[in-house]
């Protein structure tokens, strides 16, 4: 029998995932309700099936890949359908969400009869050959997801708790994003400072590895900083309230969102960043 998996959404991580089953011989469905052109477009191109969200109950895994901030949104709508279908996927949750709210989300599709995964994904979307996407999972059912090895996946079952993948998927994304936000901070401070072209030189002679960083990091920030807002706080919901070090994270999230609001407008901090990085708009 042929494996079906259903993806929600066809963003760039989602169809990149699919991409990545499609050539392997599966069979991905998604749902295309109120979705841009783009999507549609994106979910063509990785050979994924647009159904209605009814049919979706139908493959043998859900993979949950949406911004982090529609996670329990997503399986609150999705859980009556859930429930009322005969055949019962495994839901697996991948997004960039804390633990406290993977449990959030695992109490909402509970009643559906489903078994469920806590899972975290660490890398970029999947390209053809490249092998740095993974995709960890934990909790009881876990191993189950660990058949997608066999179709292209890089899949890794954690011991521990069901929020075991949660934990460590926020610990890795609040240090490469919050040192992100930290680096781009720093240069727009310097700008202001008038010390923008002393720490670049700086930087380059005592710290060159730090600088290659950020020349691929910041510019591949702006488009995402949106997505990333959330991603945040639910890092900063992590390390809980009672840590000063929360209150870093949550300031990093403010930080992302005036740069969504920047590259949505006119773009002038992102200009400053270009021109301390020596890159071209």
């Amino acid at each position: 029998m042929t494996l079906t998996v259903a993806i929600i959404a066809p963003g760039n991580m989602g169809s990149g995932v699919a991409k990545r089953l499609t050539d392997n011989r599966v069979k991905v469905l998604t749902s295309l309700t109120g979705r841009s052109a783009a999507s549609e477009k994106r979910a063509a191109e990785a050979g994924m099936q647009a159904v209605d969200e009814e049919q979706l109950a139908q493959a043998d895994f859900i993979l949950s890949i949406v911004p982090p901030g529609e996670a329990l949104a997503l399986a609150q709508r999705l859980a009556p359908m859930l429930t009322a279908a005969s055949h019962k996927p495994i839901y697996v949750e991948c997004n960039a969400i804390s633990p406290p709210t993977m449990l959030k989300v695992a109490e909402a599709i509970k009643p559906s009869g489903c078994n469920f995964v806590g899972a975290g994904i660490i890398g970029p979307p999947p390209k053809p050959g490249s092998s740095n996407t993974k995709i960890y999972a934990a909790g009881p059912f876990a191993r189950d997801v660990a058949t997608l090895n066999d179709y292209g996946l890089i899949i890794r079952v954690l011991d521990g708790p069901l929020t075991a993948a949660s934990a460590l998927k926020m610990s890795y994304a609040g240090i490469t994003k919050g040192f992100t936000a930290l680096g781009a901070a720093m240069m727009l401070a310097a700008t202001r400072g008038g010390s923008a072209e002393a720490l670049k030189a700086e930087l380059a002679e005592s710290q060159p590895e730090l600088l290659k960083y950020f020349e691929r990091a910041v510019p591949g920030m702006y488009t995402k900083a949106y997505r990333w807002v959330a991603e945040m706080d639910e890092i900063a919901d992590f390390i809980g309230e009672e840590f000063a070090e929360s209150e870093m994270l949550a300031m990093s999230a403010r930080f992302y969102e005036r740069m969504a609001d920047d590259q949505a407008g006119h773009k002038e901090e992102i200009a400053v960043l270009n021109a301390f990085l020596g890159k071209k708009p």
